[in-house]
């Protein structure tokens, strides 16, 4: 059942439209197969995921950070397409765009650019709020945080402020029981606004691209959500680790596989992304995988990861 809109919040029509892309024709290319053995591309039993219940109220929201120093590993692809996912199983959803590239934005169809009003203007600004500056998505129930390179001031600017860890939670503070879930897309670094988003957070996802060097940064990455969790938010925790950009023809993409599922176990999602052609369209398109293709392996994929999300 669908959830009446938040009052508050500017229309994404009110900026320039992205939408260049031919919608694909609705077909199940690329669909998930398990094979008869039941293994799943982790080469572990898929385990059982119950179907996400139903919600009568929203809120509080659970705050995720998606968070890897490796660049071009899926973040910002996996934010909003779990985000869209989730919004179909009802749940009430705000994306965070935290990187000052401001790809979050774009991959939503909106122009960092143009808006006067962005997550900076939130952080730095008192009389700002974050109630005027999110923006309704052409996804039900899916609203956006935005951001532009404004955004790479914020960390110079914070080194002088006291809690400079902690601005961001503030910021998020007064929003927090209109959601059940705030996504954070970090940037690709370990340094302030990166933190700051671990220190709001209650969990983090970690996409990690099938590929050696991704798996060596890892162990780095580890260690700061450590020492966030020591310091500043002993709430903390991994609430998974996603596979992204898997090609299951390649020895190199099941060997790097099998070394993530050695190396840490059960904290290792079922739901494995696969490389696709689809996830560039949706760039260009300026909405979700779920939404441009819906019964295409990547959109099924997806959906998976949202049920396993809701049940940890």
């Amino acid at each position: 059942m669908s959830t009446p809109q938040p009052s508050w919040g500017r229309s994404s029509g009110e900026v320039a439209d992205l939408n260049l892309a031919p919608r694909p024709a609705d077909h199940t290319d690329e669909d998930i197969d398990f094979g008869e053995s039941g293994l799943g591309p982790t080469g572990r039993p898929l385990r059982q995921v119950p179907e996400p219940p139903l919600v009568a109220e929203h809120g509080p929201a659970r705050i995720l950070a998606l968070c890897n120093q490796k660049g071009g590993v899926g973040k910002t692809t996996s934010t909003i397409n779990l985000g869209a996912a989730l919004a179909e199983f009802g749940r009430r959803v705000l994306l965070v765009d935290f990187d000052p590239q401001g790809a979050l934005s774009v991959g939503l169809g909106i122009q960092p650019h143009h808006l006067d009003r962005t997550i900076y203007n939130v952080l730095m600004e008192r009389d700002t709020t974050v109630e005027e500056t999110v923006l309704r998505t052409c996804v039900p129930d899916m609203d956006l945080l935005p951001s532009n390179i404004d955004l790479s001031a914020a960390e110079v600017q914070l080194i002088s402020e006291v809690g400079r860890e902690q601005t961001l939670g503030r910021t998020l503070r007064p929003v927090i029981d209109n959601y059940d879930y705030i996504l954070i897309d970090c940037q690709p670094s370990l340094g302030l606004l990166t933190v700051n988003a671990l220190a709001a957070a209650h969990g983090v996802l970690i996409p990690l691209e099938c590929e050696f060097f991704s798996l060596r940064g890892v162990a780095l990455l580890i260690d700061t959500i450590e020492k966030v969790r020591e310091r500043l938010n002993p709430d903390l925790e991994i609430t998974g680790i996603l596979a992204t950009m898997y090609d299951p023809r390649t020895l190199h993409s099941r060997e790097v596989m099998a070394r993530v599922v050695e190396a840490f176990g059960e904290i290792v999602f079922d739901t494995v992304i696969n490389r696709t052609v689809r996830f560039p369209e949706t760039t260009v398109a300026g909405e979700p995988i779920t939404s441009w293709a819906p019964r295409s392996g990547g959109a099924k994929a997806y959906r998976a990861l949202a049920r396993e999300v809701i049940a940890r």
